[in-house]
């Protein structure tokens, strides 16, 4: 099964196959969090979205409250903050469980795929990221302190875009 094909809940709470969000683009998955030390990372999630998404690029947004519960907000809060606060365009997904049990099957399949240095697994914080080709496939992994800005990240993201 396609990472397209996988059923998400968007933050409004319709669920859909993730390809009506990624389907023919590169795309940025992100576990998302408002309460972290990292959250200031919206705003160049944000820029890098605004500034990409005319050549064929979304980020996606993904909650998740497993890290140390910072984002404990319920849906209504977490649109509210992100829009306010940093202007958020992107989509947004519900809340994920991202490690244990209760993972989602979308970060069952992005947590086996290997960082720069050959490491897969767990979703280490808040943060993390993986970059989708247009196809569909995970085409690189970024550990939560890469900071979207980061020239290595927008170059790997500039190569995954549609041709």
């Amino acid at each position: 099964m396609s990472l397209h094909d996988l059923e998400v809940e968007t933050l409004s709470g319709q669920t859909i196959p993730l390809g009506a969000l990624t389907k023919g683009k590169a795309a940025l998955i992100v576990n998302v969090a408002s309460k972290c030390g990292l959250t200031p990372q919206y705003a160049a999630l944000e820029a890098l979205h605004e500034d990409l998404a005319p050549k064929g690029f979304t980020v996606v947004g993904v909650p998740c409250n497993q890290f140390k519960g910072q984002e404990p907000g319920s849906a209504e809060e977490i649109a509210q903050f992100c829009s306010a606060t940093y202007g958020v365009t992107f989509p947004l997904l519900a809340k994920t469980d991202v490690n244990g049990e209760g993972r989602s099957p979308l970060f069952e399949q992005l947590a086996a795929a290997p960082d720069a240095e050959g490491a897969a697994g767990d979703v280490q914080w808040n943060f993390e990221k993986w970059l989708l080709s247009p196809e569909g496939e995970v085409v690189g992994r970024f550990r939560p302190l890469v900071d979207p800005a980061d020239p290595a990240l927008r170059e790997a993201v500039e190569a995954a875009l549609p041709q």
